[in-house]
């Protein structure tokens, strides 16, 4: 069974995805000043992911030039939410095989890769989830703004998805 900060990291991602029903394409690459699009919050969700959990773990990258077009500190852009979407999906399918075989001692060690520069693997698994919360609290205004009703609330089904637990 994955640790249970990583069931929070799949707990989060099920909620951005829940977050999305019913954006378009178009409305996905909408910029409300100084927001991003929708469609760049969640290639830069992605890019996060790839960046700490395949490449500073020393497993290939599954889409190469993410981090030019919605890396942290790069000109803002409008990717296709459609294609940051699968550019997502296919990161995280990976992503989520990684983390969740990772045990303690892997959790509390630092990448393989150019350790240095991250923090251990356990605080990279925080770092992401909480990063996606951020950014699934803009996506609900980005989508306010664009005029849609109805939108969720309050978190999901944590009782059932990623009820609490101890390791």
């Amino acid at each position: 069974m994955p640790h249970p900060i990583v069931e929070q990291l799949a707990f989060a991602r099920s909620e951005l995805a829940r977050s999305l029903d019913g954006v378009t394409d178009e409305e996905g690459a909408r910029r409300f000043m100084p927001m991003n699009s929708l469609g760049w919050i969640v290639g830069h969700l992605a890019n996060q992911e790839q960046r700490y959990f395949l490449q500073a773990q020393g497993h290939p990258l599954v889409v190469e030039g993410l981090s030019d077009r919605v890396g942290y500190g790069k000109p803002a852009s409008t990717p296709p939410l459609t294609g940051m979407l699968d550019a997502w999906r296919r990161i995280t399918a990976e992503t989520a095989n990684v983390i969740a075989a990772m045990d303690d001692a892997d959790l509390l060690a630092y990448p393989p890769e150019d350790a240095s520069r991250w923090e251990i693997n356990g605080t990279l698994i925080l770092r992401v989830t909480y990063h996606y919360w951020f950014h699934l609290g803009e996506g609900q205004a980005i989508r306010q703004l664009l005029g849609h009703t109805g939108l969720p609330d309050f978190v999901g089904d944590i009782g059932v998805e990623a009820p609490f637990r101890l390791a």
